[in-house]
């Protein structure tokens, strides 16, 4: 029997994270994980996938891209995050848990992971020499091993109680009904971006993002890639002209896109396998990778022992502090229980790291709610895609704005006119935005801010952007979203008077430059003379501002 103030089921983004907190703080900590320490995100998803488009975008051969992802996956060895959570006093038990009722999990160790003592005697690392890592061998800071056997020998079960318990299992994934499904060669997402084969022909099945980065990676690569989406657009889930763009991309890249016609049925060729698609549609290839759909991981953690019931698919409820609602733990004290991560159905790494803080902040006696309403949601492929907060729906009311990121000069300067940005408002408040173009990522996090802050758009209007940059086109967009909300901004510019608008819609007002030379005086002091502006006027340059940069409506994001 193992006593613990916080047991955490998953040692993913989430479960590590809190953990670590929580024992830094001086709780006595166990990790429940059969797989891999860290989760899928470094070794399985966000950093293969990053590393790989990276590559891609650099015209870096198959063979050498995949030896860098193999560099920065670690080759799927977790000693070292292993190694960093014991140095921080986390006990980590490789195997699997299950709830038998309010207050206690009992845990099935992995095979080879038993073990009556670890200690001085053991190979690995941290302290007392437990190991940790893909052997498994050593379990905890104290030497003190977990289960039967001797030695790290053997298999068994050990019983663990805690006083809070946290529920970061995860997600899998989910395979579509197709009929022959099962008898043809198929990939995960997490198969696709940890093998070293480069198929020749390839369908990737489903159009959300991770099923766009692997159609891009691969395309890059050489294969001949299908991308096959039931609904009538990529990223269904987004404004249509994200996936718009992003589909011209693709197709630019030498993926073929089939869109509105679900898959029906697989079988084995001589040469491969077909698909058939609802709309008669055949596609041949050699491997299908099913990037369809993923669900959050809760079968067999015995949830019925603290009185929650969900059908399958479902995510489990929480509150705002991240704790589980509908169980029958106390109110307070011991058997609390959370929850953090993908199970929560926030299906992104960093939005997994935000509600871990938010776990161990309130297991630590400080009180923290979480708040939604600034998630950000990336596609990294070329252009990307950013988006945050709430998207228009039919009969929302959202006011709608758009730039085109073509009519930038760093388009300009860049030869790329692809992309465009998109903001929606309530109130005169930002409550959402989706841009598409190169980097998105970088230049949108100020709208990130905008929105969990609340910042009214006649702030955000008069923002000053250095030129050129991408985020100019914002400029564009929150003058018009302030004009179209009854800004006090567009009121006042009214007032003031403003000089001629270029064709780049950047206001160019002869008096502006003008009061960037003057001194600051006393109010008493000041007249209506003007200074003489102390340099040379390069009549080109201005002309220079007159041009149009046209872009490419077919372009992405």
């Amino acid at each position: 029997m193992g006593a613990f103030d916080v047991v955490v089921l998953g040692g993913g983004t989430a479960g590590v994270h809190v953990a670590t907190e929580a024992a830094a703080g001086g709780k006595s900590v166990a990790v429940v994980e059969a797989g891999l320490i860290g989760g899928e995100s470094p070794y399985l998803a966000c950093l293969p996938s990053n590393s790989l488009l990276l590559s891609a975008a650099r015209g870096e051969t198959w063979e050498d891209a995949v030896a860098r992802r193999n560099e920065i996956t670690g080759g799927l060895d977790d000693s070292v995050p292993a190694r960093r959570l014991a140095d921080a006093g986390v006990t980590v038990i490789r195997g699997t848990g299950r709830i038998t009722r309010p207050g206690t999990v009992e845990v099935t160790l992995a095979p080879g992971q038993g073990g009556q003592r670890q200690g001085q005697d053991r190979q690995g690392y941290g302290a007392d020499g437990q190991g940790y890592g893909a052997d498994g061998q050593g379990y905890g800071a104290d030497g003190q091993g977990l289960g039967q056997g001797q030695d790290g020998e053997g298999e068994g079960a050990v019983t663990l109680t805690y006083a809070d318990l946290v529920i970061a299992t995860g997600c899998e994934p989910v395979a579509p009904p197709i009929e022959g499904l099962a008898d043809i060669p198929a990939w995960t997402t997490a198969e696709g971006l940890c093998s070293p084969d480069l198929p020749r022909r390839l369908i990737v099945l489903g159009g959300g993002p991770a099923g766009c980065e692997l159609t891009q990676i691969y395309a890059a690569f050489g294969s001949q890639v299908t991308l096959v989406e039931a609904e009538p657009a990529l990223l269904p889930s987004e404004p249509a002209f994200a996936g718009e763009i992003l589909a011209a991309a693709l197709r630019r890249a030498g993926a073929e896109i089939c869109l509105g016609a679900a898959a029906t049925k697989a079988e084995r060729t001589n040469d491969g396998l077909a698909l058939a698609l609802a709309d008669g549609t055949r596609v041949d290839a050699d491997r299908l990778l099913l990037a369809s759909g993923r669900r959050p991981r809760l079968s067999g953690l015995g949830l019925d022992a603290l009185g929650i019931n969900l059908t399958p698919g479902m995510a489990l409820p929480t509150t705002t502090t991240c704790r589980v609602t509908g169980t029958n733990e106390p109110p307070d004290g011991p058997g609390r229980v959370w929850a953090a991560g993908d199970v929560t159905g926030s299906t992104h790494t960093h939005a997994s790291h935000y509600q871990a803080r938010v776990v161990a902040a309130n297991i630590m006696g400080q009180r923290r709610e979480a708040d939604y309403s600034a998630i950000p949601r990336c596609v990294f492929t070329t252009p990307s895609v950013f988006a945050v907060g709430t998207v228009p729906q039919a009969g929302d009311g959202l006011t709608t704005v758009r730039a085109d990121l073509g009519d930038t000069a760093r388009a300009h300067l860049n030869a790329d006119d692809v992309g465009a940005v998109e903001l929606y408002a309530e109130d005169g408040v930002l409550v959402g935005a989706v841009a598409v173009g190169p980097d998105a990522a970088a230049w949108m996090g100020e709208v990130t801010l905008a929105i969990r802050a609340k910042v009214p758009a006649t702030i955000l209007a008069d923002v000053v952007h250095a030129f050129p940059t991408y985020g100019e086109a914002l400029e564009t967009a929150l003058r018009e979203l302030a004009e179209a909300e009854g800004s006090l901004v567009a009121t006042d510019q009214k007032k003031k008077g403003s000089g001629q608008v270029s064709e780049l819609d950047i206001e160019t007002p002869e008096g502006d430059a003008i009061e960037q030379h003057q001194q600051v005086v006393a109010e008493e002091n000041e007249t209506d003379a003007r200074r003489e502006v102390p340099f040379e006027v390069n009549e080109a340059d201005a002309a220079e501002q007159e041009v149009a940069v046209g872009f490419d409506d077919d372009d992405y994001r």
